[in-house]
């Protein structure tokens, strides 16, 4: 579980405290955490704090932050961010 970084979008308020539960499970396991939220709730591991809009836009306004994370996650690891693998596997084409 060390080795395993591990994303945690929550900004949906009914579920803001189950969400804060697990995180705090994994982080205590020694994952490194990286959460996305739209206050400053979130204290443990790094943050992302994004302004805070209408809660029906919340979930749109995390995408960017979270696709440049995986994309510098990527290219830290050696990764090429150009040819993922294992994608045919999840996207299915009609």
């Amino acid at each position: 579980m060390k080795r395993i970084p591990s994303d945690w979008d929550y900004y949906a308020k009914e579920y803001r405290w189950l969400t804060r539960s697990n995180l705090q499970e994994v982080a205590a396991r020694g994952a490194k955490t990286v959460t996305i939220v739209t206050d400053s709730l979130a204290k443990d591991g790094d943050t992302v704090i994004l302004p805070t809009v209408d809660e029906r836009l919340t979930a749109l306004l995390s995408v960017v932050p979270g696709q440049l994370l995986a994309y510098y996650t990527s290219l830290n690891k050696g990764l090429d961010v150009d040819k993922p693998r294992n994608l045919a596997k999840s996207v299915t084409v009609e």
